[in-house]
């Protein structure tokens, strides 16, 4: 069965927060109700919903800052404003700015339902167009007939039933990031975002706040909050390119993630509870920098719960034509 829809309403008036408690709980859905802006920047950290409603004007601060605010930090939840008189043209200025629609005051039962319903219907919508796209649009195929090459595609396609930690290992160009997509589409985490990280590719020194994300002046040049890979992977999957390269550090706070199912922002003080299945994959010989002490063998079982290895070209002469064409 499937768990109750999170409705997170926004509004510093007991009554409307009560009635929209009332109205939403009757019909089955959970509620979360917080009366500040900064309640409610709290509130999403900690948890996602499946659906916000908040209040044009608020005592710290208004609705439409709060709708660029999750728009900055690519929250894809649906936004539903609401507006009390004089303040339509702000309700209406927020839907230009991405919001599905909005609900003026005094709130009626059956309007409240229908919009929160839309909302909901069109979000899950996007969700199965996004899951329909992966399955038959723009997603990559899997092309090849050889032994080493199917058997991969098999180990790949039993173990994305589950959401054990799979290691891609091979070498540059061998399709790694192709199995990494193929695992996530045949996975129960399909309809949900697939986040790629190219792990070499991020300076040292910026791979902690892309992977978990940053508080507003946690270092110079912090200027705002920003979501890491890991939030925004939540509920999905998220690849991991080129691990190997992880410094050691990152490496600490990587297996800190995979024990917990917590990530803490840099500067941040709350740890944020996300629900990630991890791909990683590399082309380094990972043993090899156990043994040089260079990568932490506790993350390494961590990540190769099971690992799988991508056949490179030259092991699999017999599907180049296919391939070619």
């Amino acid at each position: 069965m499937r768990d109750a829809r999170h409705i997170v309403v926004v509004d510093d008036e007991p009554n409307i927060g009560a009635s929209l408690r009332l109205i939403l709980e009757g019909e089955g859905y959970r509620v979360t109700v917080c009366d500040t802006a900064a309640g409610f920047q709290k509130q999403q950290a900690r948890s996602r919903a499946d659906l916000y409603v908040l209040d044009v004007r608020l005592p710290d601060g208004n609705g439409l800052d709060l709708l660029r605010w999750l728009g900055d930090n690519a929250d894809p939840t649906p936004a539903v404003m609401i507006s009390g008189h004089g303040t339509i043209r702000d309700a209406v200025d927020a839907t230009r700015c991405g919001a599905f629609d909005f609900l003026e005051k005094p709130l009626a039962r059956d309007r409240v339902l229908l919009v929160v319903k839309n909302a909901l219907d069109r979000s899950e919508l996007q969700h199965e167009n996004q899951r329909f796209r992966e399955l038959v649009g723009d997603a990559p195929r899997m092309i090849g007939d050889s032994a080493p090459f199917l058997r991969a595609v098999t180990e790949a396609t039993q173990v994305a039933r589950s959401d054990v930690g799979v290691l891609l290992t091979g070498e540059s160009g061998s399709g790694k990031e192709l199995f990494a997509e193929h695992i996530h589409r045949q996975s129960p985490f399909a309809s949900r975002a697939f986040v790629k990280v190219n792990c070499a590719a991020i300076p040292s020194e910026f791979i902690e706040s892309e992977l978990f994300g940053h508080e507003k002046g946690a270092f110079t040049g912090a200027a705002g909050v920003r979501r890491g890979k890991f939030e925004l992977a939540d509920g999905g999957s998220i690849f991991l390119d080129e691990v190997g390269d992880l410094h050691q550090t990152s490496q600490a706070k990587l297996l800190r993630v995979l024990q917990d199912g917590e990530v803490q922002r840099l500067g941040g003080e709350q740890p944020i509870r996300v629900t990630v299945r991890v791909i990683s994959a590399t082309n380094r010989q990972l043993d090899t920098l156990i043994a040089e002490g260079t990568f932490r063998e506790d993350l390494y079982y961590r990540l190769s719960v099971v690992p799988i290895r991508v056949p490179a070209l030259r092991e699999r002469p017999q599907d180049v034509r296919a391939l070619a064409a």
